[in-house]
């Protein structure tokens, strides 16, 4: 065992007046609410209305955990299907087992709804909430710390974790301290977060761009840091199934983040009915100064500089006076 580790806490359920309260669950919770949070604070700064998008993460967040666990279910059926297995423990979400790219899936499905209903852009709601989404991704694995789970190959780096022996793997019980994988992804996907909001602000990513960049780079990190995992997984070709979930979404979302950049470039006209245009305001020159010419030396403003008539003032002007007083006399 390394000198140097970090500790797995002492338990990840507490009981209150005789109801467990998980640390699991209450850092999902946490999550949601943060990614709430920046994703309304980038939607009202794009313009859109605060009640749209509370709508649709409202929508979006049960279909999301809806999503995660019918992709638990799907990509470990051996845990409720087959002999000796109960079929219906598949509903018993409070036992855990939630995929991430089902949640994003649904979720997707509930902001479009909404959108579509609202009739604002999908895409530009898509764009605003990726930086919390992943922020939001980056708080819940801090519940699989509690949970001690999800944790990678044995190692005796500094920064290894220690498992307890009662949630070590079949094959490992001799090993004390593992690859923290979920502080390597939460770490990641704070950096992704940070890279996502200074890119859509620098290159003014919009009409999905920044979406696509996160579904970029969430399956780069994802891809690695799940090879370094090992749980029980279904398997293919000596790849986990999540692992081939990642290859195509990154794929997928480079090849539409290279055709928006190539066909959709800036930021939308307008990201709701009534929401005003973002590429007018950018383009909308500011407005010009009258310039004024400012008092010489010490006279007061509004009384007329010496020398600033072509001649000497006289008591009666002159009634055959061709040539007039300058009329920009005593003008900025």
């Amino acid at each position: 065992m390394t000198e140097f580790f970090i500790p797995s806490p002492s338990q990840g359920t507490w009981y209150l007046f005789g109801f467990p309260v998980r640390a699991y669950a209450l850092c999902i919770m946490v999550g949601i609410v943060v990614g709430w949070v920046v994703g309304s604070r980038r939607w009202a700064a794009r313009g859109g209305r605060p009640e749209t998008l509370e709508t649709a993460v409202l929508v979006a967040v049960p279909l999301g955990i809806v999503g995660a666990r019918i992709y638990h279910v799907l990509t470990d059926a051996q845990l409720y299907f087959g002999p000796g297995r109960d079929p219906v423990r598949a509903l018993y979400i409070w036992e855990g087992g939630l995929g991430i790219f089902g949640a994003v899936a649904l979720g997707a499905l509930g902001v479009w709804l909404v959108a579509r209903r609202r009739g604002a852009s999908f895409l530009a709601m898509a764009d605003a909430l990726a930086p919390g989404l992943v922020l939001a991704q980056a708080v819940g694995r801090v519940g699989n710390y509690f949970n001690q789970e999800l944790f990678g190959a044995p190692t005796t780096l500094p920064w290894a974790l220690e498992i307890d022996e009662a949630h070590r793997p079949t094959g490992y019980t001799e090993f004390a301290t593992f690859h923290p994988t979920f502080l390597y992804e939460l770490l990641w996907n704070l950096g992704v977060c940070l890279l996502l909001i200074w890119a859509g602000r620098r290159f003014r990513l919009g009409r999905g761009k920044t979406f696509a960049l996160y579904v970029v780079l969430y399956a780069l990190g994802r891809f690695w840091i799940e090879a370094l995992r090992i749980d029980p997984a279904n398997e293919f070709g000596g790849l986990r199934l999540n692992n081939y979930t990642t290859l195509v979404l990154l794929v997928g979302g480079l090849l539409w983040l290279v055709w928006l950049l190539r066909f959709r470039p800036g930021l939308e006209d307008s990201v709701e009915p009534g929401a005003p245009s973002t590429d007018a305001e950018a383009e909308q020159p500011a407005p010009s100064r009258a310039v004024r010419d400012e008092p010489a030396g010490d006279e007061p403003a509004g009384e007329e500089p010496a020398g600033a008539r072509s001649r000497p003032e006289m008591d009666e002007p002159e009634e055959d006076a061709t040539d007039g007083p300058d009329p920009s006399a005593g003008r900025g």
